[in-house]
């Protein structure tokens, strides 16, 4: 069936401009027996009819269900509310009368449903809630000793709120860039849902033709363990995480001008969360809220840390020289209990 105004274009080239049937199909495109339908014959108006929607809308429990779909869609898919959990609960805890077979059919219909209504709420904003970016920044700090030394820092950014974390970490290899974001996704509360990175040589392998990119086992592993999704930027195009950029920048100029005065790791990764969390209290840049009232609605949209964490670690062969040591980033060893060889 038409919709009306194609039915009125078509009962207007006839009533009122006098073309033929032949005419009005080769100018409208429509089949002949469909333009002779609605060219000569009676538009029949039909009531439409409204369908009595069902106990799930009219009573509330798809409220309840949509929104349990929408708090599990956060959690790891092992962890997640089975149809049957579903209509236990909704008998135990809300009364309800209806059958499994209902629930079933609800959630069958209505799990694509909320994940393409989202998607289509999402793909109005340049940066949805719950994405993040993450990049290393270098900072000097000033040690116990008097000595100014640099350190790497890492910093995960979300640009809807404009909140971000930062960890130090002694290198920017694998090991140290995945348990870094390990402890930025614990003080974040949650795992992001997607991670912007540069080519980092601590996650990428390659770039293959066409831009596809080959990533390392390990990144490949620990983003199957946290269930993130991962957006790589083109070469040389720092700017699409123009976000992280700026906040590498502002966390140098913020907290590390002068150099803090820092007798360890450990004491500098406390310091830097507690400046994080206190820069929060600011307005955004554009928002005219605090990035904290923006950020209490976005880490709603995290998805749910692990039970455990991944253990982060790589194996290494070394050779032990003739002194028993054996050397890891350029720093030697001493191993007891294994034969050496004989000195010369």
């Amino acid at each position: 069936m038409l919709a009306m105004p194609e039915i009125h274009h078509i009962k207007h080239l006839r009533e009122k401009k006098g073309l033929s049937l032949s005419e009005i199909v080769r100018r409208t495109g429509f089949n002949w027996r469909t333009v002779k339908k609605y060219a000569d014959g009676d538009i029949s108006v039909r009531q439409k009819i409204k369908r009595k929607r069902g106990m799930m809308e009219e009573e509330g429990y798809g409220q309840i269900i949509d929104d349990w779909l929408e708090e599990d869609a956060k959690l790891p898919r092992k962890q997640r509310r089975t149809s049957k959990k579903m209509y236990e609960q909704l008998k135990q805890e809300h009364g309800f009368k209806g059958s499994y077979r209902t629930v079933c059919a609800y959630v069958q219909k209505r799990r694509p449903q909320l994940k393409l209504e989202k998607e289509r709420r999402y793909e109005r904003l340049e940066h949805p809630p719950g994405e993040a970016q993450v990049d290393f920044g270098t900072m000097s700090v000033v040690t116990k000793e008097g000595k100014e030394e640099d350190r790497s820092i890492l910093i995960l950014s979300f640009p809807y709120s404009n909140a971000a974390y930062a960890y130090p970490l002694p290198a920017e290899n694998s090991e140290c860039f995945l348990y870094g974001l390990t402890q930025l996704f614990r003080q974040a509360g949650g795992v992001p849902r997607k991670l912007r990175i540069d080519n980092l040589a601590a996650a990428v392998v390659s770039i293959r033709k066409g831009g596809e990119r080959q990533y390392t086992e390990a990144f490949e592993r620990f983003r199957l363990h946290y269930g993130f999704d991962v957006q790589a930027c083109n070469p040389y195009s720092g700017h699409e995480k123009g976000n992280v950029e700026r906040k590498v920048y502002y966390t140098r100029q913020h907290c590390f001008v002068p150099a803090p005065l820092i007798e360890g790791d450990e004491e500098l990764a406390e310091w830097l969360h507690r400046k994080m969390i206190e820069d929060r209290a600011r307005p955004h840049y554009e928002k005219g809220r605090t990035i904290e009232e923006l950020w209490q609605e976005e880490q709603k949209e995290l998805l749910v840390l692990p039970e455990r964490d991944l253990p982060i670690f790589s194996f290494h062969h070394a050779n032990v020289n003739k002194y028993g040591e054996v050397t890891v980033d350029g720093e030697a060893f001493v191993v007891h209990g294994i034969p050496v060889p004989n000195r010369v």
